[in-house]
């Protein structure tokens, strides 16, 4: 069971698949940013954003459930995407993903920035998170 709430801020317009703000107790964890690796080390979806998100949130969920938690302990994501022409597949992936994710429709507060490279330039999704587990 989930001790987050996800008030509504007033004065700005609505998120569009995620919260602007996530309050809860518990301990704080972070995540370091994920990338599109399978758990052999083998890249998942060259060239294809919309799959290398699939892969990303998947080795969330791997992290989270080592933790003893699930993506309902997530709140904040930092997204970095390589391309901006890689949104409009990422912001697909993701609309395909988080309601499998997020049983409940809420979502974590999100940024979403586009950078020059991540560390390796196959890369062109990474997603880092920050979590608060019960206690």
């Amino acid at each position: 069971m989930s001790n987050l709430e996800y008030p509504r801020a007033v004065g700005v317009a609505p998120g569009n698949g995620y919260s602007h703000v996530v309050t809860g107790h518990g301990q704080w964890v972070a995540i370091s940013g994920q990338v599109a690796l399978d758990p052999d080390g083998k890249l998942v979806g060259v060239g294809d954003p919309g799959a290398q998100a699939e892969q990303v949130f998947a080795n969330l969920g791997v992290i989270l459930g080592e933790l003893n938690a699930g993506f309902e302990a997530v709140v904040q994501f930092t997204t970095y995407l390589t391309r901006a022409d890689s949104i409009p597949a990422f912001m697909t992936a993701r609309g395909e993903i988080f309601p499998k994710l997020f049983a409940g429709g809420k979502y974590p507060p999100n940024t979403l920035l586009v950078v020059d490279r991540l560390v390796k330039p196959e890369f062109l999704v990474e997603v880092e998170a920050i979590a608060r587990l019960p206690g």
